[in-house]
């Protein structure tokens, strides 16, 4: 194969291991109990994925030949650790399986294995992070990126967490109904970190963070079927879609990033804001109010302005405070300051930016991005180049650090 052919094939390992990634471990661990050897089997299947393709070109269905190959792989694991007799009920299943047609479409266990990751023996520190290198197929220096430590701290714990599974005898099932909605938090948590991740990156164009946000849409569609009475499971869905649905406005023709207040109201998705909206109305009539239902009407206020015109701040402010009263993240704080800046003026919002413990946002970009626009507001133009300046140096995404180097003039 000539080097462009190679490099297209590639290209196409990439994208089927991108795509398939998170529902080839769940289906593959989910039949053996082991998620740690399910995942080392198909890294070693894309391995050989890598040379095989090249030279014989990509299989017809790609997903079930990676399949294939992840059992043969998982059987020699087994068999390399010295641990056939322990191993044996696996090996007969897999060997029972070896040469069964793998069709193109078989079961998505994707849900289930969210679900395992959040038992209570594992740490819960460690749920959001394992559900998504395991269920989304992230690496750990991404997510360690997300958590703001080392990928080798992330790498070690991942690992734990991962034994814990093992050693515990923790099944690789859907826990029984009573089980479900204790585990339910860290699921919306982790399907929430996979789509801001996959917002991230889609911002500037990879199609990586695009996959991830849809992917992370999709779980809370499956999610919700599952437990269509669950409040919060709407609530994360209608905040998904707000975003979503200003996807296209977030970039001009020629990429440069553009603020939310910025954003042209007419590029905004009217369906998929209907669809939130609907969402947002059924959380709401459950009575049960929680943290992604008011992050989901901050951002109904924010979509309103694609009728009035106009932002309704005084409104986006008191659902700030409810939210601060469940959730103070440093997103929440420095996003009502934001808010408050707009009803109440600049020195308000700075009152509030004051209240942050300094050391918590000594890394935080959206923080000093705040604070450099209030001071600029303000005409304390020496304040606003410092902060700023430590804005611009804590951005990564090059549209939005040559937006900050323009603001700040």
């Amino acid at each position: 194969m000539n080097g462009s052919g190679e490099e297209s094939t590639h290209r196409t390992i990439e994208r089927v291991a991108r795509e398939s990634y998170g529902r080839l471990v769940a289906y593959l661990s989910s039949h053996t109990h082991d998620l740690a050897t399910a995942e080392d089997a198909l890294s070693n299947a894309l391995l050989v994925a890598l040379t095989a393709w090249p030279r014989d070109g990509v299989p017809q269905n790609p997903e079930g030949w990676l399949l294939t190959t992840a059992r043969r792989s998982f059987i020699d694991l087994v068999r390399h650790r010295q641990v056939v007799e322990a191993g044996e009920p696996t090996l007969q299943l897999l060997r029972e399986e070896r040469e069964a047609t793998v069709s193109a479409e078989f079961p998505d266990e994707r849900l289930k294995l969210l679900f395992v990751c959040a038992h209570p023996a594992i740490d819960p520190a460690m749920h959001t992070p394992l559900m998504l290198q395991t269920v989304l197929g992230l690496d750990a220096a991404r997510i360690a990126h997300a958590f703001l430590i080392s990928p080798t701290t992330m790498g070690q714990r991942l690992v734990r967490a991962k034994t814990k599974i093992r050693d515990a005898g923790i099944q690789l099932e859907v826990p029984q109904e009573r089980e479900l909605a204790p585990r339910l938090d860290a699921v919306l948590e982790a399907i929430y970190a996979a789509f801001g991740l996959g917002w991230d990156d889609m911002a500037g164009g990879d199609q990586r963070g695009r996959d991830l946000a849809e992917e992370a849409i999709w779980l809370a569609r499956v999610l919700l079927q599952l437990m269509p009475g669950q409040a919060e499971v709407h609530g994360l869905l209608a905040l998904m879609l707000h975003c979503e649905a200003r996807r296209a406005a977030r970039r001009g023709p020629d990429g440069r990033y553009v603020p939310l207040s910025e954003q042209d109201p007419q590029r905004w998705s009217l369906p998929l804001i209907e669809e939130a909206e609907r969402h947002l109305g059924e959380a709401s009539s459950r009575g049960r109010l929680g943290r992604f239902q008011l992050e989901a009407a901050i951002q109904s206020v924010h979509a309103e302005r694609a009728r009035s015109g106009r932002t309704a701040w005084p409104a986006i402010v008191m659902f700030y405070e409810q939210l601060i009263r469940i959730s103070p993240t440093l997103g929440t704080q420095t996003g009502y300051a934001a808010a408050v800046a707009e009803a109440k003026g600049p020195e308000a919002g700075l009152a509030v930016l004051n209240g942050i413990d300094p050391d918590d946002v000594s890394a935080y970009q959206p923080y000093w991005a705040v604070r450099a626009y209030l001071f600029q507001r303000l005409g304390k133009i020496s304040e606003a180049a410092a902060a700023f300046d430590r804005a611009i140096g804590l951005t990564e995404d090059p549209a939005v650090r040559q937006f900050l180097l323009h603001r700040r003039g």
